[in-house]
């Protein structure tokens, strides 16, 4: 649990008593590697911090998912949209790895926003990182080539990309799996 303590001090330090409060209200746990987290058209009731583990997040389609988000240790993760307005979810997520997660309901949260000095600071430091994440994911399918994306991915986390199925690397990208093996031929 230090890893999201630490995670939420660097975003705005919480006092002793907020802390104690919000840590009450998280809960552990673990899932096997290629465990679904969220399915598709369920409604997403948590906000999750990844104590270890890779999550992918997807929309599932029939002839091949198209795989749009990866979440790595000490991220938050959740169908963001899906929390916020407590309708049903339009993608799915689920574990590359083995994965243990620290989860807050949303009704929890909303207590946290509520009762803490912070917490309202820290949800909203929190949602515009992930805002900025999605913006800059859109800006580099508008204005950069394939291979500059696979770059961008590579150099972020070159160590845990190796543990990620090109297929799911591809997706992302937005190119087909020969396409990136040929990306990765003429980088290397």
């Amino acid at each position: 649990m230090t890893e999201i303590r630490d995670y939420i001090d660097h975003i705005s330090p919480m006092n002793e008593g907020d802390w104690d409060f919000f840590s009450s209200k998280l809960k552990k746990v673990q899932f096997d590697k290629n465990s679904t987290i969220l399915e598709l058209g369920k409604i997403e009731k948590h906000l999750s911090f990844i104590s270890k583990g890779i999550i992918r997040l997807y929309i599932p389609t029939e002839e091949s998912d198209v795989t749009f988000g990866f979440l790595f240790e000490n991220e938050f993760v959740t169908a963001y949209d899906s929390f916020l307005t407590q309708t049903p979810s339009e993608y799915e997520m689920e574990t590359l790895t083995e994965s243990v997660l620290w989860q807050i309901s949303h009704k929890d949260l909303q207590e946290v926003y509520d009762k803490t000095e912070n917490g309202n600071i820290i949800g909203r430091r929190m949602a515009e990182n992930m805002f900025l994440i999605k913006s800059k994911r859109e800006l580099s399918f508008l204005s950069k080539s394939a291979e500059e994306r696979y770059l961008d991915l590579f150099m972020g986390r070159p160590r845990l990309l190796r543990q990620i199925p090109l297929k799911y690397i591809a997706s992302y990208i937005g190119v087909t799996p020969q396409a990136l093996s040929r990306i990765r031929k003429r980088i290397t």
